[in-house]
C-alpha cells in the first residue's frame, strides 16, 4: 500500500516558504502522492494555482486532486488546466473529483447547488475525456482544445465517493475511488471499498476499481488539541453536530496513527492519503520516521 500526504492548505497561515519546504520535503521523502484539497470560503490556497507550484517544486511524487468539485467549475477550461498541469509535472497528475458538501462555496462561485450534481459530474467528466482525446468541443472550432496531457487520454480520474449511491454511478466513469474517513474503521472504510468493487463488476468493469482512503493525524505534543481546534474550524458547517464527529477521530498520537494505517493496508487499500493538522514542515520527518 502506498502512503500520500496532504499539503496542510486547510491550515490558515500558509506562506510561500511554507509551502515550498512541504514540496520539496514531500518529494525528497517516500511519499507516494502529494494532494491538495478545495474550498472557496475558507483560507485555504486555491487548488490548481497551488499544484502548479508544487509541480515546478517537485521532480517525483504524483499531484493529486483530492478533491476538485467539478460541478463549481467550467469542465472545458478545467480539462485545459489539468492537462497544462500535466504537461509542466511530466505526467504526474491524479485527478480526484466530487461534488462538494458545501453550499456556501457553490454561492460564492455563481454555481448552482442542486440535487443533480452527481449526474452533472458524470457528464463533465465524459467531456473532459473527449477533450483530452483531442475532440473538438465547439461546432465549426479551427482546433481542439489544448495541450494534450502527457497521459494517453488523460490522468487517471478518481471518484471522491463515501456513500453507497455516489459509488455505484462512479463505477460507470471513473478508475477508483478516494474516500475520506474520520476514524479509519472497518465498518466505514470496508463498506466503502466492499462497494465499490461489487458496483465495478455489476457494470461489467475488467479492471477492479483503484481504492484511496484518507484521514487526518496530529503528531507531536499538544496533538489532540490541535485536531480540535482543526475540525471546529474546518466542520463548523455542520454546527452543533461537530462535536461527535471529532471524537470519531483517534488519530493523534504515533501509535494510533500506526494502528490507522494498518487498518487500511488490511482491508484492501491501495494508496492511504494522509491529512496534517499543522503548517509545520517537521510533520513530514515525524511521518516518515514512523510509517517507513
Amino acid at each position: 500500500m502506498k502512503i500520500g500526504l496532504n499539503l496542510p492548505v486547510m491550515v490558515p497561515g500558509l506562506d510561500r516558504d511554507t509551502i515550498h519546504a512541504w514540496c520539496r520535503g514531500i518529494d525528497e521523502g517516500q511519499f507516494s502522492s502529494l494532494a491538495v484539497g478545495e474550498r472557496i470560503n475558507f483560507p485555504n490556497p486555491e487548488l490548481t494555482v497551488t499544484l502548479a507550484a508544487a509541480a515546478a517544486w517537485t521532480t517525483r511524487v504524483r499531484l493529486l486532486y483530492n478533491v476538485l468539485v467539478l460541478p463549481m467549475h467550467p469542465e472545458v477550461l478545467a480539462a485545459k488546466q489539468i492537462a497544462t498541469l500535466d504537461v509542466l509535472s511530466g505526467g504526474r497528475v491524479t485527478l480526484g473529483v466530487g461534488v462538494g458538501a458545501r453550499e456556501e462555496d457553490y454561492a460564492a462561485v455563481g454555481a448552482l447547488w442542486d440535487n443533480k450534481r452527481l449526474g452533472r459530474l458524470e457528464r463533465q467528466v465524459a467531456r473532459m475525456r473527449c477533450v483530452w482525446k483531442g475532440e473538438k468541443v465547439v461546432a465549426g472550432g479551427l482546433r481542439p482544445v489544448e495541450p494534450y496531457p502527457v497521459q494517453p487520454g488523460g490522468p487517471e480520474i478518481l471518484a471522491g465517493a463515501i456513500f453507497p449511491a455516489g459509488i455505484v454511478r462512479a463505477a460507470r466513469w471513473a478508475d477508483g475511488i478516494c474516500g475520506f474517513s474520520f476514524g479509519m474503521t472497518p465498518e466505514e472504510v470496508g463498506c466503502a471499498f466492499e462497494g465499490a468493487r461489487t458496483a465495478w463488476k455489476a457494470a461489467g468493469r475488467t479492471t477492479p476499481p483503484r481504492l484511496v482512503t484518507g484521514c487526518w493525524f496530529a503528531l507531536g505534543p499538544g496533538g489532540g488539541e490541535r485536531m480540535d481546534e482543526y475540525l471546529r474550524r474546518y466542520l463548523n458547517f455542520v454546527g452543533s453536530e461537530v462535536a461527535p464527529l471529532i471524537a470519531m477521530v483517534p488519530m493523534t498520537s504515533a501509535q494510533a496513527l500506526r494502528d490507522a494505517v494498518q487498518r487500511a493496508r488490511d482491508l484492501g487499500a491501495d494508496e492511504i492519503v494522509l491529512a496534517p493538522t499543522t503548517k509545520d514542515p517537521d510533520e513530514i520527518k515525524r511521518v516518515e520516521d514512523l510509517l517507513f
